[in-house]
């Protein structure tokens, strides 16, 4: 399905100005939703119900109000509400350059992605090269639906990534959590190295996961469909919560475990690619040595003789 764009923008980049496309980098791929049903088995509809008098009132008589103070509403008209969103700008004004390990990914919130619009190509291409050059993402300033945002934008492999971020006041600190300092030692922190080590990867592969607990709803379902009944999973032997256990035996259980692991076929392929090529024409050339044949060990019965007079 070709992709369509959301909203077309102007990149300002100092007296460039860069036409864009605005689009979607993401698509809900939500959970499994249940409907709420009447006893009948028919759905039941929601309505919102007037705190003064009780009554229901229809979307077509509801009007948008904000609280000022404790039961005191200001109210707005949709011209008002309309007026409140005018201030938007397709202009996205780039005011500086940081590098792009410098931005926490916490203040990540949705992304996009943009393309260049027509005779957008040449500066959209630049504007890339030289972030990628410099190793620097662009931040800038969006308004869009009467709310100024802060977004990032930065090179990718086959363009760029517009990232809108979040406000400091709309992050919470960890610092608010009063996290305990535990010293550790040496050993301990070696041991949780080898474990890191066993089952690190150079790369993250978003396609080797997949939503584990939706396919199996999505299976339990089936079967409800056909008339089977749905019996609780196993519960998880893994403990949690007030179980006192020894670190150090943990972190020893946890190589011993790793180490009795067969390699994956994805660890054995990147072993033969790291292998050296002279070493790799080495295997390949090199005859191997026919194994040893060696004859079973096979115990002698004593004589018949002996065993008769026993």
């Amino acid at each position: 399905m070709t992709a369509r764009s959301i909203a077309s923008l102007t990149l300002s980049f100092g007296l460039v100005s860069i036409p864009v496309k605005l689009y979607s980098a993401t698509e809900s791929a939500s959970g499994v939703g249940f409907n709420f049903l009447s006893p009948e088995g028919g759905r039941v509809k929601q309505q919102y119900v007037s705190e003064a008098t009780g009554e229901v009132v229809a979307r077509a008589d509801m009007k948008k109000g904000y609280e000022f103070e404790k039961g005191q509403f200001v109210v707005f008209t949709p011209d008002e509400l309309k007026a409140l969103e005018d201030g938007a700008t397709h202009v996205v004004e780039i005011v500086s350059f940081v590098p792009e390990k410098s931005v926490d990914p916490l203040y990540y919130d949705k992304a996009y992605f943009i393309a260049p619009d027509k005779r957008g190509g040449k500066p959209y291409s630049l504007l890339r090269e030289a972030m990628h050059q410099s190793q620097r993402c662009a931040l800038a300033k969006w308004s869009y639906k009467g709310k100024t945002r802060i977004v990032q934008v930065r090179p990718a492999e086959d363009g760029m990534i517009f990232q809108q971020l979040l406000f400091a006041d709309e992050v919470r600190a960890l610092e608010d959590l009063h996290i305990e300092e535990v010293p550790v030692t040496d050993t301990e922190l070696q041991l949780a190295l080898q474990i890191i080590d066993q089952v690190s990867e150079d790369t993250y592969d978003p396609s080797a996961y997949e939503d584990e607990e939706k396919k199996r709803i999505l299976a339990a379902i089936d079967q409800k469909i056909a008339g089977k009944q749905i019996v609780s999973p196993e519960p998880s032997t893994l403990e949690s919560g007030g179980q006192v256990i020894d670190l150090m035996e943990a972190l020893r259980a946890s190589l011993k475990s790793k180490t009795k692991k067969a390699p994956s076929e994805k660890a054995v392929a990147v072993a033969v690619k790291k292998a050296a090529p002279a070493d790799a024409e080495v295997l390949a050339t090199k005859p191997r040595r026919p194994a040893k044949r060696v004859a079973p060990k096979v115990e002698e019965a004593p004589p018949a003789k002996v065993r008769a007079r026993k």
